[in-house]
């Protein structure tokens, strides 16, 4: 018996004998049970309490029973209806059906037969609620997908109202925000008929739940013009606040339609939270790619703070390397064009200024080979031959210097498509470094390597070595550790090497020393 005792039903008869005997029926099997013998008064109670069920006569002086149910449909939409009369035809059978009864009992009727009509008409409502459900849910999949595809949270909020309006059919969706310290509301979208709630609407209310207003249910009369000039019969607001902004959605329906049902309800629950999720990763995304769109600025104007570096250190290095000769050129002829002069030191300082300009277009002719080098004229070639023919042109200086050459090359090396002399060139720059940091003498060891992608050969000395503090920089011009270099050595072999589509870098080591690792690409036929 205690099993019905939530469920609420609504007893209309003009008969005051039929309305106590349901009464008394369904109080007895746990139900609630309110009872009127007068229409209007029915109508009434239906704006004012949540009922299961109506169970409600045909015939009635003023109104009748199916002019109540169109009535207890537009407040209460899901509410189970069973008419009672004392007629029974074939054609108020139909007539039931046509307004959408959920079952028909004929008097006189017994209890057994009341409870099992109340009982059949509730369990009738409540599979066709489920089927509405199930109708309703299915296309929140496909609702949220869209959504959740939507990046930009203005174009999502429009998505949204136009769901809204589509599934709940709604002839006004409106969406509001305000920051959470602002008081006022800012209309975002407006969709369907176009009015400002919070600017003509003077009742506050409460935006931190769902909640809804029918004109049958105001008192006031300002709201029910208000509901009446706009044709609205049903007017609903869903908030959907996040951390740091408050949102409500508000809705209206047109009069003619009813509001909005359990089912209907719940969707809108859903589709609010749903709603809430993908404006916050909306919004999530825009941040990300603001602040991605930031680093690529900032990243911007540090590669353009360190190009201007670079010039200002080429320009001063450059400045410095040509201002040097030139003014020892100024100064030998300065001191050539006097005229007490001999002729053997006049001579000697045209020899001095001669040696001067020689070093001066050295020093001009290295800044040109700065540039990348050419890729025309590449032929296939043995980087082991380049090898074994820079050790033969430097064999004096290795000897004289006291370095010993240990030679550890792969044989059958793919062949590397280069330009001959310019890799050479690279080698013979590496044999000159590490020559130069090993002046008592040293052992430069030469390993060759490939794979089906790459030759490699790794330089590797026993000298000075390169403090960790100058690793960095080591390729950049005009940087040099070496009392008489320019530093263009290690830049013109990086551009000549990057040019060939390989690589040149100085790698760890265990020992003593530096070790260089040049990779060209292999070439097949």
């Amino acid at each position: 018996m205690g099993q019905n005792i939530e469920k609420c039903i609504l007893v209309v008869d003009d008969e005051i004998e039929v309305t106590h005997l349901c009464e008394r029926f369904l109080t007895r099997v746990g139900y609630k049970v309110l009872s009127t013998n007068i229409p209007e008064e029915a109508v009434k109670l239906l704006t004012q309490e949540d009922v299961d069920m109506l169970l409600v006569d045909i015939r009635m002086p003023n109104m009748n029973g199916f002019q109540i149910l169109m009535r207890a449909r537009q407040h209460q939409p899901d509410i189970a209806v069973v008419t009672m009369t004392g007629y029974g035809t074939v054609e108020s059978a139909v007539e039931s059906l046509h307004h959408g009864a959920d079952g028909m009992l004929l008097k006189p009727f017994a209890g057994t037969e009341l409870i099992q009509g109340i009982e059949s008409a509730l369990q009738k409502r409540q599979s066709e609620r489920e089927i509405v459900r199930l109708q309703a849910l299915r296309p929140l999949f496909t609702i949220t997908e869209k959504l959740f595809s939507e990046k930009s949270p203005k174009q999502l909020i429009i998505r949204l109202l136009e769901l809204v309006s589509q599934h709940l059919q709604c002839s006004h969706v409106s969406f509001y925000q305000r920051k959470s310290k602002s008081e006022d509301w800012e209309q975002v979208s407006c969709l369907g008929k176009s009015i400002d709630i919070f600017k003509n609407w003077s009742l506050q209310f409460d935006l931190t739940k769902i909640n809804s207003f029918s004109l049958h249910q105001l008192e006031n009369p300002i709201l029910v013009d208000f509901f009446q000039i706009n044709d609205f019969g049903y007017l609903f607001s869903v908030p959907m606040n996040s951390d740091t902004i408050q949102r409500v959605m508000i809705g209206a329906r047109h009069i003619n339609n009813f509001q909005l049902g359990d089912v209907e309800l719940e969707t809108l629950r859903i589709l609010s939270r749903q709603a809430i999720v993908a404006l916050e990763n909306a919004h999530l995304y825009n941040e990300l790619q603001d602040h991605v769109q930031q680093l690529k600025e900032s990243q911007r104007a540090l590669v353009q703070a360190e190009k201007m570096a670079v010039v200002g250190r080429m320009t001063a290095s450059i400045a410095h390397e040509i201002n040097n000769p030139l003014h020892s050129v100024q100064n030998c002829l300065h001191l050539a064009q006097r005229q007490e002069l001999s002729s053997p030191d006049r001579e000697e300082y045209l020899v001095m200024a001669a040696e001067e300009v020689e070093r001066l277009a050295n020093t001009v002719r290295q800044m040109l080979d700065f540039y990348r080098p050419s890729a025309l004229d590449r032929t296939p070639s043995d980087v082991n031959e380049l090898i074994n023919r820079v050790i033969k042109l430097l064999d004096k200086q290795l000897s004289v210097n006291c370095i010993t050459i240990k030679k550890q090359l792969k044989k059958n090396l793919p062949s590397v498509l280069i330009v001959d002399n310019q890799i050479q060139q690279v080698i013979f720059n590496l044999f000159l470094n590490a020559m130069e940091a090993m002046p008592n003498g040293g052992t430069i060891t030469l390993k060759t390597n490939s794979n089906q992608q790459d030759v490699s050969v790794i330089f590797e000395d026993t000298g000075l070595g390169i403090a960790e503090d100058q690793r960095e920089n080591i390729f950049e011009p005009f940087v040099s550790y070496k009392e008489k270099g320019l530093g263009l050595g290690l830049t013109i072999s990086y551009g000549i090497v990057t040019a060939h589509g390989g690589s040149l870098e100085l790698i760890p080591t265990s020992a003593d020393g530096a070790c260089f690792k040049l990779l060209l690409p292999a070439f097949h036929n």
